[in-house]
């Protein structure tokens, strides 16, 4: 297959929020394309209207912004093979809805849904099939005059594919091999309903998939059960030769216990499944999305892109364009992916320290006036330098214990940073470090530092350090433990000088003063 004619398409149903899942999806057939020269689809499930969700459709091409992930034709762009709505489709699929009526590969049914309720108590495990249609209401065991009266009745039809049993239906995958699976174990699928006159997802998408002249269908493991029923679609439609080649993912797995990742496990553990927050329009709820939970974009990439394939190297951080360099759908794993959220914390901090201090310094801008401090970028650019190598300590989910790690997101800064903005007004007299640190003689040694750092005219990191370190030398005190307890109030917070500087020689006086006469 000629390389530059490669196509691949993302699917998504307008159900709700897009789940990391479903962004994994995507990012594989990006990367995909993007490798072989060739084109992504953006194509929109849209034929069951009753699980329609209003915004979702632009909460998905919103999440792809922000991603950069981009699409060469579909939904907002355009191309020569739409429209790229099912529901804008419906003429296309009712024709070959026909055809297969024609050559006996499909059939009309009647059943109503308490005539299949029945049939369910009736039989164990039932499922419309080979064994079961001849006692049903359908094309195939009523007269064609009840048919045709039937149908000029105006009653509800479905029409469903009429499998034949003891095939063997060869799946070929380019991630699992030749999956193979009888056709007996398989239904007689629901393809289309007259009542909304739209086709099922299992037509539309063969339809569309050929139509749209797709060449790899690259989607999750949960759609592996109806690979088959495809591949004989396909050729019921005596299109075989065009049959796109198959890849079907690895699930996404809980970061503990069994099943698949869901939003209870984020919920539970502190970690969003969404991409962009989600405001529920029916409930009225908010679901967190990586975006606003701090992440970067690069780094929720570089996350996603390592849980169910390997580059086959140590690496672990990658551009974009070193990921579609690399990418090879046969690398990608056949077992389910476990989803370290933890790890995604690590991306996030690599990425965050590649970035300037001033590039960080919007959000935490932002972040500080959400807090009730006003300042400008620059300033909050030197606190970000200060303080974004340092430890946070967070309530670890599984355990409910507190744990450390490393600044991960620009929110972790607040409680770290607060000292710069908010001299201490309150001194805990039973901190450890506090009461290690503060002794008798403390406050005469720290009125004589007050006194040294007066003297200093260029109070920057330079000067203080030439007048403090030959005052320290002369006089053996070890101002810097009790001085960091004047200026932040307790033993956290950057180098003494910076913070000093930071502050100004007026504030560092004033709360060296505080303290002195607080503390005692």
């Amino acid at each position: 297959m000629n390389q530059s004619n490669i196509r691949v398409r993302f699917a998504p149903s307008l159900t709700g929020p897009l789940h990391i899942g479903g962004v994994r999806t995507a990012l594989y057939n990006y990367l995909f394309a993007r490798k072989h020269g060739g084109k992504m689809i953006f194509r929109i499930e849209d034929t069951d209207s009753s699980r329609f969700v209003p915004g979702a459709e632009q909460y998905i091409i919103d999440s792809f912004k922000w991603l950069g992930v981009e699409f060469d034709e579909g939904v907002g762009i355009g191309g020569d093979y739409g429209p790229y709505r099912q529901s804008e489709r419906r003429n296309i699929y009712k024709q070959y809805v026909e055809q297969l009526l024609q050559n006996g590969s499909a059939y009309l049914a009647f059943d109503t849904p308490d005539e299949l309720n029945r049939k369910r108590e009736e039989i164990p495990n039932f499922q419309y099939d080979a064994t079961t249609r001849m006692q049903m209401r359908n094309s195939l065991t009523l007269p064609q005059a009840e048919v045709d009266e039937l149908l000029a009745r105006g009653e509800q039809y479905v029409v469903r594919f009429k499998i034949e049993p003891g095939q063997d239906v060869h799946v070929r995958d380019i991630i699992r091999g030749d999956v193979v699976i009888n056709s007996s174990v398989l239904d007689d699928k629901v393809l289309y309903k007259s009542a909304d006159q739209l086709p099922t997802y299992h037509l539309a998408n063969i339809v569309d998939d050929h139509l749209m002249l797709v060449t790899h269908v690259i989607r999750g493991e949960e759609w592996l059960p109806s690979a088959p029923l495809h591949v004989l679609l396909y050729q019921a439609f005596g299109w075989q030769d065009t049959m796109p080649a198959f890849a079907h993912l690895p699930l996404l797995l809980k970061p503990d216990g069994k099943g698949k990742l869901s939003k209870r496990d984020g919920d539970k553990l502190g970690f969003p499944v969404f991409p962009l927050e989600w405001h529920d329009p029916q409930t009225g709820s908010i679901s967190s999305g990586y975006r606003e939970s701090g992440y970067l974009p690069e780094a929720v990439i570089n996350f996603l892109a390592l849980l169910g394939w390997n580059p086959g190297t140590e690496q672990e951080l990658f551009t974009m364009q070193e990921l579609i360099d690399l990418f090879d759908l046969s690398r990608c794993s056949k077992s389910g992916a476990r989803f370290d959220y933890m790890k995604g914390w690590w991306f996030n901090r690599e990425y965050l320290l590649q970035k300037t201090d001033l590039q960080l310094a919007p959000d935490f801008v932002e972040l500080l006036a959400n807090n009730g401090i006003t300042t400008t970028p620059e300033r909050a650019a030197q606190v970000i330098g200060m303080m974004k190598q340092k430890v946070v300590e967070y309530i670890d989910g599984q355990s409910n214990q507190v744990k450390k790690r490393s600044v991960s997101f620009i929110r972790d800064l607040w409680p770290l940073t607060d000292f710069f903005f908010i001299a201490p007004s309150v001194f805990d007299l039973n901190d450890k470090f506090i009461r290690k640190n503060w002794q008798e003689n403390t406050a005469a040694e720290m009125t004589q530092l007050a006194e040294q750092l007066a003297s200093v005219d260029n109070f920057t990191v330079e000067g203080m350090k030439a007048v403090i370190d030959s005052w320290v030398e002369q006089t053996g005190i070890r101002p810097w433990n009790a001085w960091r307890i004047c200026l932040v109030g307790k033993g956290q917070g950057p180098d003494m000088y910076e913070l000093a500087a930071f502050l100004g020689k007026e504030e560092t006086l004033r709360r060296m003063t505080y303290a002195i006469n607080t503390i005692g």
